[in-house]
């Protein structure tokens, strides 16, 4: 068996078509939704991936502006610039760009961004909302794996999905979703006892650690759904992710390469969001 990929780039450009369709019939009403970014500091990734933001933005017709601080910013100056954004009308959706750096509070930080404007996912009232399945914004990486399997025109009910990760960004609110389709989850981690048991039971497996090989090809199911949402680099220094690709696309049905798979649709469901922050303003 050799798995079907599941191409998140052409899936993501489909979005970002239908987001730029929106975005124009709202600005022949007078309205330009507006995205604004707060980066904290100089981390590389972190810069590489809020440019990428901006200019997704600014393709599909958003407004987008990047406020760039340095590391010494004090959190009440950050706490009080997100406020400002709060306040401002014309913003429709903010982010601050993680990790900040260690003398700030993260928590603190996101729970300053109005729910209203939260358009990464992250603030308590996004997860309240998450967990009992009322409308709100997802967050973009998870939103982006469901927009995947809807893809493909998975069932997921009845279905066994294993969530390998943890983590309030990605594993809890991506179980979470699943369970909303009727999925049956089981959420582990990289050191969990015989994990191996539990990914062969999978008819999904959503790897999301951020560690190489984390699952093989003898850990999957045939015929399964596998969804890498790793981020890493292999010994020759190139993007992999958390699934050994050769080996387990011998044995899955569908597959998410590294890139070019979940990266560029949590890029595109952070437009979403930010386009539904500015109709559901505009009502």
């Amino acid at each position: 068996m050799t798995a079907q990929l599941i191409d998140g780039n052409a899936l993501s450009k489909k979005i970002r078509a239908d987001v730029a369709g929106r975005t124009a019939a709202l600005k022949a009403r007078g309205i330009q939704p507006a995205l604004s970014i707060i980066l904290v500091g100089e981390d590389p990734a972190s810069q590489v991936y809020t440019r990428h933001k901006v200019n997704d933005s600014t393709e599909t017709g958003l407004a987008a502006t990047l406020e760039r601080y340095p590391a010494d910013l004090s959190e009440a100056d950050l706490l009080r610039r997100i406020r400002e954004l709060n306040d401002d009308p014309a913003v429709h959706g903010i982010l601050v760009q993680l990790p900040l750096p260690r003398h700030m509070d993260s928590h603190k930080v996101i729970e300053t961004i109005s729910p209203a404007k939260d358009v990464d996912g992250f603030h308590v009232a996004s997860a309240g909302a998450l967990m009992v399945g009322q409308p709100g914004y997802w967050p973009c990486t998870p939103y982006g794996c469901m927009k995947m399997l809807e893809s493909i025109g998975y069932d997921l009910r009845g279905k066994h999905a294993v969530v390998i990760g943890r983590s309030n960004i990605v594993g809890k609110p991506m179980a979470l979703m699943l369970l909303q389709k009727n999925a049956t989850v089981t959420i582990c981690h990289s050191a969990t006892a015989d994990l191996k048991a539990l990914t062969l039971q999978a008819d999904v497996v959503v790897a999301a650690v951020g560690k190489r090989n984390v699952l093989t090809a003898d850990m999957v199911k045939p015929g399964a759904v596998v969804i890498d949402v790793g981020m890493n680099r292999n010994d020759e220094g190139k993007l992999c992710g958390d699934v050994d690709f050769a080996g387990v696309s011998e044995v899955a049905g569908w597959i998410t390469p590294v890139p070019g798979g979940v990266g560029p649709m949590t890029r595109a469901m952070l437009l979403v969001n930010t386009l539904e922050a500015a109709e559901t303003m505009a009502k």
